[in-house]
């Protein structure tokens, strides 16, 4: 099945983790693109970076009154997010900058503690941000559904059903996570 998906849609693209000072802002990006469509997302994201002057920081975002960050169309939910992963990083309770020496499970706990952060953002970051190669983010159902497509499977499992079907592609199973996004846009 996997041979399949590789044929269809060739090697994934390749990835570097991202460098310290990139962090915030790609944590910042991830908590307006959750629960939105990408174009709607993309909207607000770009008006974030606009309204801090392309400057994404934590000390930027403390200096920049809430009002002027849901302006940007945030919800106030996730402008208060925002300010809490900035206020953590500020007073060094969330360290950015070492937090790719943590193992996974340890980012994962690392970044829970901010508002708004929960498991899938975590595993959004340790893919996209740090490029961890064996993340497996059975909560995501676009990997689940992905999966019982280009598997063949007649249901969506279950994250923990999902759990077991990928041990046999530790420890690159976020390459099999990106398949799996492939195959469920095959299938949209």
């Amino acid at each position: 099945m996997l041979a399949g998906l590789v044929r269809r849609h060739g090697p994934p693209p390749s990835r570097r983790p991202a460098a310290a000072g990139e962090r915030f802002a790609a944590l910042a990006r991830a908590i307006c693109y959750q629960q939105l469509a990408g174009r709607a997302a993309s909207t607000i994201h770009a008006r974030l970076v606009e309204a801090l002057d392309a400057e994404v920081t934590a000390d930027r975002v403390l200096a920049t009154d809430t009002a002027v960050l849901t302006s940007c169309g945030l919800s106030a939910s996730k402008a208060a997010s925002i300010r809490d992963l900035a206020e953590q990083v500020a007073a060094g309770r969330v360290s950015l900058a070492r937090i790719g020496r943590l193992s996974d499970e340890a980012v994962v706990e690392h970044l829970v503690q901010v508002r708004g952060i929960g498991r899938w953002t975590a595993e959004m970051f340790l893919l996209s941000t740090l490029a961890r190669p064996d993340v497996w983010p059975v909560g995501d159902f676009g990997v689940r559904a992905g999966f019982a497509a280009g598997w063949g499977l007649p249901e969506v499992p279950t994250p923990r059903q999902l759990a077991d079907l990928g041990e046999p592609y530790r420890p690159y199973r976020s390459t099999v996570a990106w398949y799996c996004w492939r195959a469920a846009d095959e299938r949209a």
